[in-house]
């Protein structure tokens, strides 16, 4: 056995060698990268990083080829130990790991930990495991020694370490400040073992700490004077679901000619539908601070200094829930996670690294059927939906992939468009399902109460003929990036008690920066804080101009009605409402 490893440097590169020791370390990230592609769970770009990155061990085998295996077992070793975390939480949840996860696991306590395990945990996954360990290790047998000549070896060392590491970190020196370049080289590494866990670790206490600064300030605020309520001491649920991304002019509800909301069109008589309800800013985390808070366009930092729905409603004595398909701990969620933390109780349902990822929102009934459930008579329940979030094709499952032709598209979509055209109307008929569902589980829970719903902004997919975005860009605003669908549903003793009905409020121009009074008017509470005048169901409502923009750039504010289409579209159907842009 030594005399065999004792061989003397062979002439040129023992290429099959060098393919079988990057094997070995790409199979330690690969695997569940390609596992999470071939399953169409995620896109490819974490297992485009685990291909440009796990080379960078081949440069001490090259340097020391006389240790080769032995380097690669201690070093396979670790990566495989590193590995397993996410190989296992793919096999239970099917999602990527991240960050969000490692929050989660300290978040739960041992009996939530145990729960989990047990509902999730199938007898095939120990297995799983053996075979991926026996995979590592049969690989391993592959691994012999390349040897080159001192300095070749230097020189193929160098190349290599400059071609792997070499990717992400052109992205921080190319960074305008040390964290932005820092966070830019981490995302590049993300996917990569042993670096996920380490950016994953390193991410979440950064993160963490801003959140907890962002908690304490909110724990510190005073509370809302003369708060009086209605209808105190009385059983009540109250539900807020926030969409993502939905676009109203694309929903069938407000007069689209495709049936992408078939399921709230057959409960339109149960719902008040308002239909001149506009966005603040056309990104989540920038609209939401308004949305969920006093902040608006020409007070945009109010969310930090007052309280948000979750403090207003924890003060009138409502159990609070928040149930998110979101992305839970990222580098732009900090603020959803912070306001989910305000809640009593939290439900996290999405892990994911990146975006593009399937987490259909139907994971959220579940959950919010157990909050239903609940005992507590005062309940407020949040739910914060993906929605039509881009990428489409992940929205939903493959049975609602029904929009598949040109029946319906417009003219001016190219063949190219139309797939993208489809998938997100494909997007609003399950976000239709579920919208309905939530509904329907709180109607037939026979609770007192109401649902209120709207998305966070809208979407622009390709929806005019001199409208080429896709997606939101502050920068070109155009309507369907700022209308969204603003809808109440009433349970019959809320109806009863509180004589709700709606005429002419249903058209009355608003921004959902005001939401917060409106919210309060609907659930009976007043307090000095209050303007009625904001209030979208209030006798006192003041129409004001819809502004939108970067409030933190005044002259970039705008009048929405200067960038609104001038004519309505009549529809063939006399009995739908004509479609509004605004």
């Amino acid at each position: 056995m030594v005399a065999a490893h004792a061989v003397s440097p062979r002439k040129g590169v023992d290429w099959a060698a060098l393919g079988w020791m990057f094997l070995f370390f790409w199979y330690l990230s690969g695997v569940t990268q390609l596992l999470l592609f071939a399953t169409d769970s995620i896109g490819w770009r974490g297992f485009r990083q685990t291909l440009l990155l796990s080379g960078f061990w081949l440069v001490p085998l090259l340097l020391v080829p006389g240790q080769a295996r032995r380097l690669a077992g201690m070093i396979g070793g670790v990566l495989w130990l590193c590995s397993l975390p996410a190989f296992g939480y793919y096999l239970i949840y099917g999602q990527d790991f991240s960050q969000s996860v490692i929050f989660i696991l300290f978040e739960s306590n041992n009996a939530e930990a145990t729960e989990y395990l047990g509902q999730y945990l199938a007898w095939w996954m120990p297995l799983a495991f053996v075979g991926y360990g026996l995979g590592a290790w049969l690989l391993w047998r592959k691994i012999r020694p390349v040897y080159l000549s001192r300095r070749p070896a230097l020189i193929a060392s160098l190349l290599i370490a400059a071609a792997t590491l070499g990717y992400p970190a052109r992205f921080m020196l190319n960074s305008a400040d040390f964290a932005t370049g820092m966070n830019q080289f981490e995302e590049r590494l993300a996917a990569v073992t042993p670096w996920q866990l380490m950016v994953g670790y390193h991410q979440y206490r950064q993160q963490l700490g801003n959140m907890q600064d962002l908690l304490t300030a909110n724990a510190k605020l005073p509370p809302l004077q003369n708060l009086t309520d209605a209808h105190a001491g009385q059983p009540a649920t109250l539900v807020l679901v926030i969409g993502e991304s939905t676009n109203r002019q694309r929903m069938s509800l407000y007069g689209y000619p495709r049936a992408t909301t078939p399921r709230l069109d057959a409960l339109r008589e149960q719902l008040a539908v308002f239909d001149n309800v506009v966005t603040p800013r056309p990104y989540t985390i920038e609209a939401l601070q308004q949305v969920l808070t006093f902040a608006d366009e020409e007070h945009p930092d109010a969310y930090l200094t007052s309280p948000s729905i979750i403090n207003l409603m924890k003060q009138a004595g409502y159990k609070t829930y928040w149930i998110t398909n979101q992305q839970t701990m990222t580098e732009r969620n900090t603020m959803l996670t912070t306001f989910s933390k305000q809640a009593d109780e939290q439900v996290y349902l999405n892990n994911n690294r990146e975006q593009n990822a399937r987490q259909y929102d139907g994971d959220v009934l579940l959950p919010f059927s157990k909050a239903l459930a609940d005992p507590a008579p005062r309940k407020l329940i949040v739910v914060h939906l993906l929605g039509t979030h881009m990428s489409y094709k992940y929205r939903y499952p493959a049975e609602f992939d029904h929009f598949k032709d040109r029946q319906g598209v417009p003219a001016w979509v190219t063949d190219d468009q139309l797939p993208t055209y489809n998938s997100y109307d494909n997007a609003l008929l399950y976000n239709d399902f579920v919208v309905s569902s939530l509904i329907e589980r709180l109607s037939g829970s026979k609770d007192n109460g109401f649902l209120l719903y709207l998305s966070d902004h809208g979407e622009a997919v390709f929806d005019s003929p001199t409208d080429t975005v896709l997606g939101r860009s502050e920068g070109r605003p155009t309507a369907p990036m700022y209308t969204i669908p603003f809808m109440l549903w009433t349970s019959a003793q809320w109806r009863e008690a509180n004589r709700v009905q709606f005429g002419p409020e249903l058209s009355r121009p608003f921004s959902s920066a005001n939401l917060i009074h409106t919210w309060a008017d609907l659930a009976g509470l007043q307090f000095s804080e209050l303007d009625p005048s904001k209030s979208l169901v209030n006798a006192a409502f003041r129409a004001r101009p819809l502004l939108i923009g970067d409030p933190y750039q005044p002259k970039a504010l705008i009048d929405f009605s200067l960038i609104k289409p001038k004519i309505a579209v009549a529809l063939e159907d006399a009995n739908r409402p004509v479609l509004r842009a605004n």
